[in-house]
């Protein structure tokens, strides 16, 4: 063998290692990956705004008015068009690496059509998630809308133009929905109200959305400076001021007073079928809600356990609920002034873990990483830390955002910073996420997907590696982390709850009081969270449930040739998938 043959093996092996690009025996079919390309080319055509936070501003002058019937039907058609051309395909007869990605575009397509029918345009906005909250975002400077050249503030101002009409759209389905009684609940529309008005603030030294004015490049000229100040001003005036006013007098004057009076999809038509498509696409299993429920109250129960064992430990003597009061209360465990001091907590644990990390993974992101505050406009609505993707070009980082509406009550216990910390962050959904988007193995529309019980379930089962990280050190920590898993478990047991109509909001509450950590004002945020995400507080338990008994089955059928950071390289060099694909996919890996 030839010197440059025995290099070349080595540098394929290497690659194979770090990105998965072993295709077990067959030969990438270069066919499927035209097609690949060719979706992930046209996908973006019908959602600019998922391009811009990929990184990609080829589209960021649009916005898709995706509650607009000529949107649904041009979506519909093309979802057609592509299970029909992956129709041309046998997926037995693709490697490995290949058939993920099949059934990975399989799923998304035939999901997406199944949406359809449930007409979820009806509800369009919510105060968690919507591109109204995007485009506040995105208007700030602070996110993935660029403000370095003049092209990209005219990209910006087109932009707000769309939103005026998406705006109009939106309200134009709620008024179907009112119609057919498919609308929110009036909590959740209480909480929306001042959000609008907050983001139709007119006075320019409040508004966020002349921070960009503010900030202008100097490299600008006077006569630039001069002319995007007066088109930007322009277009908050006459374009997103309107809008979010009429959003904001709408749902106050019109569509509050008919607000759902339940809490859950149950109490609106179709609510129910609804929602069992929602715990499918969340969960990616065909788990039936009543499944994930009896699930949640093991977990529940399970983990209750070790929490006695911890209040024990520390010698607290009263009950359970009484420690969740002191864990709460006691002003030891709030020990911050000023949200800097929130902010270098959060660095003090990633500095922790730091030196840990090579013992259990061999891999690690490219992509750099920040700790943010989260901005004011959405601090309030926030009931934790979150993360938000960078761009697939390295340019904008991956940050964890933290709220701090008030520093003095950040509770470093029942908040459970630690574990906070490594399933949002490292080796959480930054490890996992901008691996994804680093791997050059996988198909484009590949590296930037998220299905959520994989994601998160990644991140709670990595909160399960704190003690491997050099974190959970003390018991106070220990039962932090225990309290964010007992949280997720939770939600199995109240995001089903309250949409089969098991459950009132103040249920919901109570059970929480009863059985982890939270204060009553986040115990309401998390319910409302999942009267207004229907089943995506699922994906979290289930996702790490599957990947436990993944761990479990192959650590025991693999014996001692099995290896926890060849697991976890599995994990995460293939990128993102549904659970079934994934069962699947470590099948393969085990026998290879």
């Amino acid at each position: 063998m030839s010197k440059n043959k025995i290099i070349t093996g080595i540098l394929t092996t290497i690659v194979s290692l770090l990105f998965g690009t072993e295709s077990y025996g067959q030969t990438k079919n270069q066919a499927l990956h035209q097609l690949f390309e060719r979706y992930s080319i046209e996908v973006l055509k019908l959602d600019p705004l998922g391009a811009t936070f990929q990184g990609n501003h080829s589209y960021d002058a649009e916005l898709a008015n995706e509650g607009a019937s000529t949107y649904t039907a041009e979506k519909a058609r093309f979802n057609k068009k592509y299970l029909s051309l992956l129709g041309n395909f046998d997926p037995v007869k693709l490697n490995t690496a290949d058939r993920i990605s099949f059934k990975v575009l399989q799923s998304i397509l035939k999901t997406d059509l199944e949406k359809d029918q449930y007409h979820t345009e009806y509800l369009p906005i919510q105060q968690f998630s919507s591109i109204p909250l995007l485009i506040g975002q995105l208007g700030s400077g602070n996110s993935a809308q660029p403000f370095k050249t003049p092209a990209d503030y005219h990209k910006w101002i087109a932009r707000t133009i769309a939103f005026r009409t998406y705006a109009d759209t939106a309200i134009a389905n709620m008024k179907k929905g009112m119609a057919k009684g498919i609308v929110l609940s009036k909590a959740l529309v209480l909480k929306v109200i001042p959000q609008m008005e907050e983001l139709a603030e007119t006075d320019s030294a409040k508004s966020i959305f002349y921070n960009p004015i503010r900030n202008m490049p100097k490299t600008f000229s006077l006569k630039e400076r001069a002319v995007l100040t007066k088109k930007c001003h322009h277009a908050f005036q006459k374009n997103l001021i309107p809008a979010y006013q009429r959003l904001a007098v709408f749902l106050k004057k019109y569509y509050l007073p008919v607000a759902a009076k339940g809490d859950g999809l149950s109490a609106i038509p179709t609510g129910r079928a609804m929602y069992d498509y929602y715990v499918r696409y969340y969960t990616t299993t065909n788990h039936s809600p009543e499944e994930i429920y009896q699930m949640g109250l093991n977990e529940v129960a399970r983990i209750t356990t070790e929490m006695e064992k911890i209040k024990q430990q520390i010698g607290f003597s009263g009950s359970l609920a009484d420690f969740f009061i002191y864990l709460r209360t006691d002003r030891k465990f709030m020990p911050f002034k000023s949200p800097d001091e929130v902010l270098k907590a959060y660095t003090d644990v990633y500095e922790k873990i730091k030196p840990h990390l090579p013992e259990l993974f061999d891999i690690q992101p490219k992509a750099k990483f920040e700790i943010r505050r989260v901005e004011s406009f959405r601090e309030a609505s926030q009931n934790g830390p979150s993360y938000m993707v960078g761009s697939a070009d390295g340019k904008r980082p991956g940050i964890f955002y933290v709220p701090v509406p008030d520093a003095t009550k950040i509770n470093v216990t029942f908040l459970g910073m630690e574990a906070t910390f490594i399933h949002e962050a490292i080796p959480g959904h930054h490890y996992q996420i901008a691996l994804q988007q680093e791997n050059r193995s996988l198909p484009s529309f590949r590296k930037n997907i998220s299905f959520s019980a994989y994601t998160e379930g990644w991140g709670l089962y990595v909160e399960s590696l704190g003690k491997q990280l050099g974190c959970y050190t003390d018991p106070y920590q220990q039962i932090g982390a225990l309290n964010n898993e007992i949280h997720r478990a939770i939600r199995l047991v109240c995001d089903v709850g309250l949409h089969t109509g098991k459950m009132t909001r103040e249920q919901a509450v109570a059970y929480m009081l009863k059985h982890e950590s939270i204060s009553e004002a986040d115990a309401v945020l998390s319910a409302e969270r999942y009267m207004a995400i229907p089943g995506q507080a699922l994906c979290y338990t289930v996702g790490e449930l599957e990947i436990l008994r993944l761990r479990d089955k192959y650590s025991q059928s693999l014996g001692k040739n099995f290896s926890l950071i060849r697991f976890h390289r599995a994990l995460l060099k293939q990128g993102d998938m549904p659970l079934d694909v994934l069962d699947e996919y470590m099948a393969d890996w085990a026998k290879n």
